[in-house]
């Protein structure tokens, strides 16, 4: 129903499942059609979904493809994705039709720091490997040289990606001893860099020859895939380890594969992949590598947090002004 430049109640398909207390509110304020069944919804599926709806809920999962765009009904003006990325989405297809495209930054901004940390943490110092071993019945007890690992204060931390997440990161990081290096395509003001006692490289090429651990937070787009690809592994010293809680495409993945396994780079700690859900079996393979299933943000309060902020982007929406969080392209 409209009224002047508003929608009263504009028809919502959510795509997955999301957290029962956001979709309770979410069918309070809108006529909401939810995707029950916890899986993707292959592209026939969404097709329907665009089909004849105001505004499609999708996540990270669903590949919203400019084919899916141009199919879309003609009711299709607000894209509120559930979730901080958006490179599952064509915008300049949804801009050549006019459809707005939002996400929900800032919400996962601490959760995602706390599991940068953890991995920091876990990699040099073989946290999984210790784990596994304690399960495996195998551990016959303390030795001054089993299991050595690397201290992480006095290290020196790059950070790619200066956002909300890799300032949050070197806040954490700060309070381990680590000394914080990061690159931007812009520098940050020096109140920021007083903040976290942070030095800005504005070659990333140069930081990468300088660091002890490597963490990665910047959005997936052209611009910055396969960011670390095998020249820029080879920049890293044997001693490094890389972490990548962001996006699993901005490592070239074979690359990284065949540096770790020729002990070019000392570890990894990866939260995402290249080819999700899928996993390389080589990186299984590997005990100096920590796997997690995309972690990040998944917490009580940071699930429902996004689902709250795709609310807010709907209403604002509907009542015809633009949503907060509309997706402009770029990277900080």
């Amino acid at each position: 129903m409209v009224e002047g430049s508003r929608l009263l109640r504009p028809k919502v398909v959510v795509t997955r499942r999301l957290p029962d207390r956001v979709l309770a509110r979410m069918s309070d304020l809108f006529d909401v059609v939810a995707h029950q069944d916890d899986r993707p919804m292959d592209h026939a599926a969404l097709d329907d979904a665009m089909a004849n709806t105001d505004v499609l809920v999708p996540t990270v999962t669903d590949r919203i493809d400019a084919a899916l765009i141009a199919g879309a009904g003609g009711r299709l003006r607000l894209i509120a994705s559930y979730g901080t990325g958006f490179d599952h989405i064509d915008l300049k297809a949804a801009r050549t039709r006019g459809i707005v495209v939002t996400n929900t930054p800032g919400v996962l901004t601490e959760d995602t720091a706390d599991m940068t940390m953890a991995l920091i943490l876990s990699v040099p110092r073989r946290l999984a490997e210790g784990e596994k071993l304690m399960r495996s019945g195998q551990w016959t007890g303390w030795s001054p040289c089993a299991m050595l690992g690397h201290r992480i204060g006095g290290k020196a931390l790059g950070i790619v990606g200066m956002g909300r997440i890799g300032q949050a990161v070197a806040m954490r990081a700060r309070a381990f001893g680590l000394t914080i290096h990061y690159h931007n395509r812009h520098r940050l003001p020096a109140s920021v860099e007083q903040m976290t006692d942070a030095q800005w490289h504005p070659e990333l090429d140069t930081m990468l020859r300088s660091v002890d651990i490597l963490t990665l937070h910047a959005p997936h787009t052209d611009k910055t895939e396969h960011l670390l690809d095998a020249r820029r592994l080879a920049l890293l010293s044997p001693h490094v380890y890389v972490i990548n809680t962001a996006r699993g495409e901005l490592i070239d993945e074979p690359a990284l594969i065949n540096a770790l396994e020729a002990g070019r780079i000392a570890g990894a700690g990866l939260d995402v992949y290249a080819h999700e859900p899928a996993v390389d079996s080589r990186l299984l393979a590997l005990s100096n590598v920590v796997l997690l299933p995309h972690l990040g943000s998944a917490t009580f309060e940071g699930r429902e947090a996004m689902g709250h902020r795709v609310i807010a982007n709907i209403r604002v929406w509907a009542d015809g002004h633009r949503p907060p969080d509309q997706v402009l392209e770029g990277w900080a």
